[in-house]
């Protein structure tokens, strides 16, 4: 994972809240909250919080006792999220590294994470601190995208792109958000982080977008393919949200637009 993959400030919190969760990340957010609300836990830590959909959908689920920790990584990602949740004194908000929790040893009853774990730099660390902070009969729930050909528009943007910089193709989507598919990967990894009981589901969805320019400048501007681009050469975002406009309107046709996303969603105990 290159360094710029773990970026999210500038314009990028803004853009993705506004143009990617609603393009992929919030049926697959509320199906996490449903998840995660179903053993109605009194304490719940989120970690690589995002732009906050998951928290926006999960709060309303929980218990008016239950203790909800948001963290992320990123401030600039953290502050946007918090802007965008209504006042809620069971919620405390803090910059954290999934990798090294500041919080106790089993203090919480269900660590979440959604779209996270493929930026964990060691993603078997990240486990074993998730882990190392659930109560005994915890559940470690979250999700992370199948490969890059099983999702449709980011194919596509991928592609597209590619063909301004041939000789160096920004590969930020391949090689980190659909980088972590290998579901025998993913159950080796949570093994050797302690965990014991381990269900993975594989889910399909429909991206939808009302213009192919609408899902392109969500790709192309609201996620760190944007540095990628603009460290090649910033004069040339504009064109290369038009290619992966042309790209997926190709594909999917002029107007409103639709394609396959998929999606492992995971729940770990023991």
């Amino acid at each position: 994972m290159a360094e710029s993959d773990k970026v999210f400030a500038g314009a990028i919190p803004k853009s993705y809240d506004t143009l990617m969760v609603p393009l992929i990340f919030e049926a697959y957010a509320a199906d996490l909250a449903e998840l995660v609300a179903a053993s109605a836990p009194g304490a719940v830590l989120e970690t690589a919080a995002g732009s906050g959909v998951v928290t926006r959908l999960l709060a309303p689920k929980l218990k008016p006792d239950a203790r909800y920790v948001v963290t992320d990584l990123n401030q600039p990602m953290l502050d946007y999220a918090a802007s965008r949740q209504g006042a809620d004194r069971r919620i405390a908000w803090r910059q954290a590294d999934a990798l090294a929790l500041p919080f106790d040893d089993a203090a919480f009853d269900v660590v979440c994470c959604q779209f996270g774990a493929m930026f964990f730099p060691n993603r078997v660390a990240g486990y074993a601190e998730a882990r190392r902070v659930l109560k005994a009969g915890g559940r470690f729930v979250f999700s992370v995208w199948d490969r890059i050909e099983e999702n449709a528009f980011a194919d596509d943007v991928t592609n597209a792109v590619a063909t301004l910089f041939p000789h160096d193709p920004p590969r930020f989507l391949a090689r980190t958000p659909h980088g972590y598919h290998d579901v025998a990967l993913i159950r080796e990894d949570l093994s050797r982080a302690g965990f014991a009981d381990i269900a993975i589901a594989t889910h399909e969805k429909l991206s939808r977008a009302p213009s192919a320019r609408h899902a392109a400048t969500a790709y192309c501007q609201g996620t760190p393919l944007r540095n990628e681009i603009e460290a090649r050469d910033a004069s040339k975002l504009e064109l290369a949200t038009d290619r992966a406009t042309a790209a997926i309107a190709s594909r999917h046709g002029e107007g409103p637009v639709a394609g396959k996303i998929q999606a492992h969603v995971i729940v770990a105990a023991g």
